[in-house]
């Protein structure tokens, strides 16, 4: 048998390489030996570990979705904390995700000063979002997890996934944010993001979500 490090795997950015029957133990040596400071992801589920490497329109999209989303909590006076792409795993579950951003809104104040997570004690993030460019988003380990919401951003369309009895059912809103059209605006201003920008484009958000909070009956 031919054992391989993992620093001669060299995997280009937009494409992912999967491994089967990997042990858990395996997988924390995996984790340990690429450390938290790299561009590659991660994702584990019952054995199978795939590790993918972003392109500069998932990296960018994530950005600007979780700005976003840190615009809306500010402005509407929601109190969260951000993990980011914080490693989400559970050795009982055999799952293991790291999303493209996550957030701790319902829960956030179990989260204050944590800096360690173990999901054996902490809830789950209330949020998690991915950007899919070149790969699916798997959903088991969500699920598993329990993550109440999914957002999915593919083909510059915006997609909530809701989990409900321990499934992901599809929504065109999202319980976090009720009654604001976010899968419409989300969408619209990702594609503005093109022409003009993130920075503009992050600007125009905060004055749209202003006008939002502003009219009747919000």
């Amino acid at each position: 048998m031919v054992t391989l490090q993992l620093r001669q795997l060299d995997v280009p950015p937009g494409h992912r390489v999967m491994f089967h029957d990997i042990s858990w133990s395996e997988f924390e040596l995996i984790l340990d030996e690429l450390g938290q400071h790299r561009a590659a992801r991660l994702a584990y589920s019952n054995g199978t570990l795939e590790i993918r490497m972003p392109l500069p329109e998932h990296e960018v999209d994530k950005e600007l979705i979780g700005d976003m989303v840190k615009i809306l909590l500010e402005e509407l006076e929601i109190d969260r904390e951000c993990f980011g792409s914080t490693m989400f795993k559970r050795e009982d579950m055999a799952q293991g995700i790291e999303p493209d951003q996550s957030f701790y809104i319902q829960n956030y104040a179990r989260m204050i000063g944590k800096r360690r997570i173990d999901l054996t004690v902490d809830p789950p993030p209330d949020l998690a979002i991915e950007v899919d460019v070149t790969s699916k988003t798997q959903l088991n380990a969500y699920k598993a997890l329990g993550v109440p919401e999914l957002w999915r951003f593919e083909s510059g369309q915006l997609y909530i996934s809701v989990l409900r009895n321990g499934q992901y059912l599809d929504s065109q809103t999202s319980p976090t944010f009720a009654g604001i059209p976010i899968v419409e605006i989300f969408s619209e201003f990702v594609q503005q993001s093109l022409v003009e920008g993130s920075s503009t484009t992050l600007r125009a958000f905060r004055r749209w979500t202003r006008e939002w909070c502003e009219r009747p009956n919000n």
